[in-house]
């Protein structure tokens, strides 16, 4: 097997890449995605289509951009200090998202803490709701019937433990990648991808009961508005980390990484277990309380 370019990379050079489109392309598919996004849910006609664009935009982006990484490191291009900096943008990469997810656990904590509490006493009670009880989960003024709640046993509690699993699957990867067992490091992979695909089909199983049996939907008041919008954001991760583990998968097999060079391995092992960290609050704080 020929050993990775990236081998005989330069010390004394950094590398400075040429200018790219990708960053405004990046801009231009995010900002499309977030328009059919809103305009979807407020029942506009379009806005299944412009999402549908806006997604295929940000993913042609994501295939040429880490494609560019992928051939500039084969090249020979990266060396430590440029690795370096690279790990350090992955870094926070994942504050941003630890951000985002901040924001929505924040939200849930107010509606269920100050919100929900304080409309159904004193009076604002009075004035503006007088019907209604209080208590979690809770519906709206329109909605008719109990809102019951998505017990945390049964699939969400499965998930919990297939990316428990997968993230040691993957820590080991990476520790059999240190000593240079090829083997070893693929059928960690491989796992990891099954129990990603896994997940992600117990999740749609989820939402079609909830759907079918429950009649809970996004519009269901505000415990139906954050069950979906938290645990559909993760899914969503846990489909890209997927794709990420895919990815690693291939260049294993295509011999890129080595013990010095993993640069994309670890970023995709860290993207991994910040997914398997953000499930447990997320099963923590909409299932179990």
């Amino acid at each position: 097997m020929d050993r990775p370019m990236h081998m005989n990379a330069p010390a004394a050079e950094y590398f400075v890449p040429s200018p790219t489109r990708w960053p405004i392309l990046a801009a231009a598919g995010l900002l499309i995605l977030a328009f059919g996004a809103a305009a979807w849910v407020n029942a506009a006609t379009a806005g299944p289509y412009v999402l549908a664009v806006g997604a295929v935009v940000v993913a042609y982006v994501a295939v040429g951009w880490f494609g560019d990484l992928i051939r500039e490191g084969r090249r020979g291009l990266y060396d430590d200090q440029v690795e370096g900096a690279l790990r350090t943008g992955m870094a926070w990469f994942i504050y941003s998202e630890v951000v985002v997810f901040g924001a929505l656990f924040g939200t849930l904590f107010y509606l269920r803490m100050v919100s929900v509490p304080g409309l159904a006493s004193g009076d604002t009670h009075a004035l503006l709701w007088p019907a209604f009880k209080g208590g979690w989960p809770v519906g709206g003024p329109d909605i008719t019937g109990a809102i019951t709640a998505m017990k945390a046993s049964g699939l969400p509690a499965i998930n919990t433990l297939m990316l428990l699993a997968s993230g040691g699957m993957v820590t080991l990867a990476h520790a059999a990648l240190k000593k240079g067992q090829r083997g070893r490091v693929i059928a960690f992979l491989l796992a990891t991808i099954v129990i990603g695909i896994l997940f992600l089909r117990n999740q749609v199983h989820e939402y079609s009961h909830a759907y079918t049996a429950l009649h809970l939907t996004l519009a269901s008041g505000a415990y139906g508005a954050t069950f979906f919008t938290i645990t559909g954001l993760h899914g969503l991760h846990v489909a890209i980390g997927t794709g990420f583990m895919v990815v690693m998968l291939e260049r294993m097999l295509r011999g890129d990484f080595t013990a010095k060079h993993d640069v994309g391995f670890v970023a995709a092992t860290w993207y991994w277990h910040f997914v398997g960290v953000v499930w447990l609050i997320v099963f923590v704080l909409v299932y179990l309380l």
